[in-house]
């Protein structure tokens, strides 16, 4: 997968303008009430970007920030076609360092953020498979910690389950490389 396939299923999260004054996310500060209410475009959020005019952000200066922000951060080119776009919809919906520590978490090594050597290698050990179950699943538990579950809760577990489609849908290695020999 490249970039620009992983964009545009992105946006298809993403979209249009929204500025729900109930979400931290709409505010310059990430804190509601205070600040301006600035919304949210294409997943770009007012407290991350509070300098970005949200309401005006254009399709191309959203790639822009996706590329440079999300994909080069996560190493999306460097990764298998089906854990990179869960991956950097993770980074985009809950920021780089929490996305790549429900990356560790699943591989079992230290979960510090970083997208270094060692997370480079666990990933290299474990099959694809197993890997996106377990990454998936400690974004669901991640969700249900959030106080605002109750109010959103819903959309992002339907994000989720269209993601695991696209993770059966870009893996698509034979049966049999899914076999653990280690087992038999």
């Amino acid at each position: 997968m490249n970039f620009n396939e992983a964009f545009a299923r992105v946006i298809g999260h993403e979209g249009k303008f929204q500025d729900d004054p109930n979400d931290r996310g709409n505010w310059t500060t990430g804190k509601i009430g205070v600040g301006q209410l600035k919304g949210t475009k294409y997943g770009i959020s007012a407290m991350s970007y509070p300098e970005e005019d949200i309401r005006n952000l254009s399709l191309d200066r959203a790639r822009f920030i996706y590329k440079r922000d999300f994909w080069d951060r996560v190493s999306g080119d460097h990764l298998h076609n089906a854990v990179v776009y869960q991956l950097f919809d993770a980074a985009i919906n809950h920021g780089v360092g929490n996305a790549i520590r429900f990356l560790q978490r699943a591989l079992g090594v230290a979960d510090d953020g970083v997208m270094g050597d060692i997370t480079h290698a666990a990933i290299k050990t474990m099959g694809v498979d197993d890997l996106l179950h377990r990454f998936n699943a400690e974004r669901l538990e991640f969700f249900t910690r959030l106080s605002t579950f109750d109010r959103y809760g819903r959309g992002w577990s339907r994000r989720v389950a269209k993601n695991m489609r696209y993770a059966a849908d870009d893996y698509t290695a034979p049966w049999h490389e899914h076999i653990n020999l280690r087992a038999v």
